[in-house]
């Protein structure tokens, strides 16, 4: 009896040593992937801004985004309760969505202004550039909303008139392959490319219209085609465009920057 104790004990002892050893070696490695995985995240969202600003080309590597980006993009700090830059962080190492989580740095949104389902809204977040002399060529808006399972983190590029669409696309979500997942597909994201954000009397008008786009009509040219099969992440695009477009999100700094007052 007593032998079957020890052995018991043994056993159990073993177990317990190697799940502290494997659990040491785990910790050890996440620790040290950090960095590295830090870098990639960074890396992935300046290919992303790259690529909807229409500047990515196929087959760039990491070191040539990094250039690419560096030479081309500037990064402003926005502060989305005046609609104007600011200078309170630093552009390059502020992350508005860490902010959003800091009560300090964000506020609860009420459920009839958070059509994006984000819950919480930044003060501060940053915007990218490209600017040609002295003026902007593009501008380059983050953008996030919920779709059918998860939220939808992207950009939306538009030319100098801050009216017409460069590009749109998302860097990160977790929608279904084949249907909302066909968010990244590139023959939906080319039908944004030209499409006009506001109506001649500067009304928001962009759209994500199910059935598909009447060519005939004249606000064509303010939508895109839904994503077949996948009518909640479309609306999810919809709303999520229609806020951070909208006098809640960057409408008034897209205002004061058509008034040269940003």
């Amino acid at each position: 009896m007593s032998s079957q104790k020890e052995s018991t004990a043994r056993t159990l002892t073993v177990a317990l040593l190697v799940c502290l050893v494997c659990s040491v070696f785990v910790a050890g490695a996440a620790v040290a992937l950090k960095p590295t995985q830090v870098e990639n995240r960074l890396l992935d969202k300046q290919r992303s801004i790259l690529s909807i600003a229409g500047l990515a080309k196929p087959g760039m590597s990491g070191a040539q985004v990094k250039e690419l980006f560096k030479s081309t993009i500037t990064a402003k700090l926005v502060d989305l309760q005046t609609g104007k830059f600011s200078d309170a962080k630093d552009p390059m190492t502020f992350d508005p969505l860490k902010a959003a989580k800091d009560p300090k740095l964000s506020s609860v949104l009420p459920p009839e202004q958070d059509i994006a389902s984000i819950k919480r809204m930044e003060r501060y977040t940053t915007v990218y550039l490209v600017e040609k002399d002295g003026e902007i060529d593009t501008l380059i808006m983050p953008v996030r909303g919920y779709g059918l399972w998860s939220t939808l983190y992207g950009f939306i590029a538009v030319k100098g008139d801050l009216n017409t669409v460069v590009g749109m696309g998302f860097y990160q979500h977790a929608e279904t392959p084949g249907l909302g997942g066909e968010v990244d597909n590139p023959k939906w994201k080319g039908q944004w490319p030209g499409k006009t954000l506001f109506d001649e009397d500067g009304k928001l008008a962009v759209q994500v219209v199910k059935g598909g786009v009447d060519p005939q009509s004249p606000k064509a040219v303010h939508q895109v085609d839904a994503l077949a099969g996948a009518t909640l992440t479309s609306k999810g695009v919809d709303h999520l465009l229609n806020f951070w477009l909208g006098q809640n999100g960057f409408g008034p700094f897209i205002a004061n920057l058509r008034a040269g007052e940003a």
